[in-house]
């Protein structure tokens, strides 16, 4: 069942030089591996549901995409369709698309999402400001004058610039 068994050398009881072999680990089927009785994969595997929970996506429209093969997916050892992580991520990586960055402006930070801000919490000296870009939920502090300065108050449309460990908002200029 096994294709290969590694060994690893154990002192026996016969003398000092003796050793015997001993099975630590059994090879499986491609992509698996076998540690006592146990077959593991070697790259996570992720039900239809995992993966449209991680796309954002529902289970329907995985199995279509499945279908269609536009996205490979296999019998795991339940029975049930997977699809293994490495494609998956390649998959998720190919579909991504950012929003239109509205404000034409070019700058050396890579990590820019363009979302709506949500709401706004401001005391006398900062501001707390959460956009929805996309999926994902951006938290920035502020100070309120900054804030001020870019009106930025729920359903404007604002740019989260991410760089190292701060977080920069932006609004979109008028294009001219």
């Amino acid at each position: 069942m096994f294709s290969q068994v590694i060994r690893s050398p154990r002192r026996g009881f016969g003398g000092r030089h003796e050793k015997r072999m001993e099975p630590l680990v059994r090879l499986g089927p491609p992509g698996s591996v076998g540690i006592r009785g146990f077959i593991l994969p070697l790259v996570p595997q992720y039900r239809i549901s995992e993966v449209a929970g991680l796309l954002g996506v529902s289970d329907d429209t995985v199995r279509r995409w499945v279908e269609d093969a536009r996205l490979p997916a296999e019998q795991g050892p339940s029975g049930r369709l997977v699809v293994e992580g490495s494609v998956l991520a390649e998959f998720a990586r190919d579909r991504a698309r950012a929003a239109h960055d509205p404000s034409g402006v070019e700058r050396s930070a890579r990590n820019r999402f363009v979302g709506l801000v949500t709401e706004v919490v401001s005391d006398t000296v900062m501001s707390q400001v959460e956009l929805q870009c996309g999926p994902h939920r951006v938290v920035s502090l502020l100070s309120t004058e900054a804030v001020e300065e870019l009106g930025l108050r729920p359903g404007v449309l604002a740019v989260a610039v991410v760089k190292s460990t701060a977080v920069v908002v932006e609004k979109p200029g008028d294009g001219t």
